[in-house]
């Protein structure tokens, strides 16, 4: 099927600038709508639980008409039983890329697909190993890339991606926020539910 003779309307319910580039780059025509809500998961959720409870409950405060498919996405970094948020500042940044520094975690990314009628919510994980990082690097990083909107406090495509991390494994894509090898799967089976 051609990518931009999709039968719904795309959604997408995410201001995330790497989601809106990742979903362009597969070739779907999209608009963007969102709505805030308190990103805080009931606390005796763990890893890929989080993940789509969060990309669910997004879901659920924007409105969906009919024709329309809504796509929500919530990336959790999952470290030593711990989910690591978005730091809310330079000192809780540091301390959580020290916490990654020299071992491995997981970054899980919930997606919920969402029309009129329907709703399937699913996610994917990364397992990424960073070196380990010396105090000046992460001091660097933190000041120069401020990666106060990214969860665990760091982006992969960024600078710390291309020192500090030696090996993942499973998308790199979803890593950076969507994994848009299964949304796209995901996709074309709405749209064979259409045809």
């Amino acid at each position: 099927m051609n990518r931009t003779e999709y039968p719904y309307k795309l959604i997408l319910g995410s201001g995330s600038p790497r989601r809106k580039e990742l979903l362009a780059q597969l070739g779907y025509e999209f608009t963007v709508r969102t709505s805030d809500m308190d990103e805080r998961p009931p606390a005796d959720l763990k890893g890929s639980e989080i993940a789509e409870f969060l990309a669910a409950e997004k879901s659920d405060h924007i409105t969906v008409s009919e024709h329309e498919l809504l796509i929500t996405a919530d990336t959790v970094v999952w470290n030593r039983g711990l989910s690591l948020a978005k730091p809310s500042d330079r000192n809780e940044a540091i301390a959580m890329l020290k916490a990654l520094s020299g071992g491995a975690h997981e970054v899980i990314t919930g997606v919920c697909l969402r029309s009129e009628i329907q709703k399937v919510t699913f996610s994917e994980t990364t397992i990424v190993h960073f070196k380990e990082l010396s105090d000046s690097d992460i001091a660097f990083y933190v000041d120069h890339y401020k990666p106060f909107d990214k969860a665990g406090g760091y982006g992969i495509q960024e600078w710390i991606g291309m020192i500090g991390i030696h090996k993942i494994e499973g998308s790199y894509f979803n890593v950076v926020g969507l994994p848009v090898d299964r949304l796209d799967s995901e996709l074309q089976k709405w749209a064979n539910q259409q045809a």
